[in-house]
């Protein structure tokens, strides 16, 4: 994001902070109301890019050997790839599940042998409903100076440089 602010401020760069600020708040209130608008139109229950993270790893967990060690607690082998989930704790010994927080190939395996949503071990962060809250408030932009309702305390109050 840093790289697209410089670009965008390029040419505008010599004008007085106020003007320079203007166009900052400008396009901040494009970006958030075309990120809006992307999340509309998601009909997937994850952000895009994380759908299509995840849908390699379901390919790849079909037909995986899945042993059950506790109503919570899945061993999981897939050719050589191995690991322990546990489906109640959203972990792996594989960690990709503990540090990502979306379901590893192991997790996505014990899921679908254990009859439970995939979705539900996902963390809500990468979910379209996360996604909509936030870039669901929209940024306002300010106006003339002439317009704005500075209430008398702030109006009066000296601030020293």
């Amino acid at each position: 994001m840093v790289e697209s602010l410089n670009s965008m401020l390029v040419n505008v760069r010599d004008f007085p902070y106020v003007a320079l600020l203007d166009v900052i708040q400008e396009k901040m209130s494009k970006w958030w109301n075309d990120r809006r608008i992307i999340a509309m139109a998601i009909t997937a229950p994850l952000t895009l890019s994380r759908e299509s993270e995840f849908r390699p790893r379901f390919m790849q967990s079909n037909g995986w050997h899945i042993s059950q060690l506790n109503p919570v607690t899945y061993h999981v082998k897939g050719g050589e790839l191995k690991g322990v989930v546990d489906i109640f704790n959203k972990t792996c010994t594989c960690k990709e599940f503990d540090i990502d927080k979306l379901p590893c190939v192991h997790a996505i395996a014990a899921a679908h042998h254990a009859q439970v949503s995939v979705y539900n071990l996902v963390s809500p962060y990468y979910t379209k409903e996360y996604y909509l809250l936030a870039y669901g408030e929209t940024i306002y932009l300010v106006g003339s100076q002439s317009q704005w309702d500075v209430p008398n305390e702030v109006a009066t109050r000296v601030v020293l440089p």
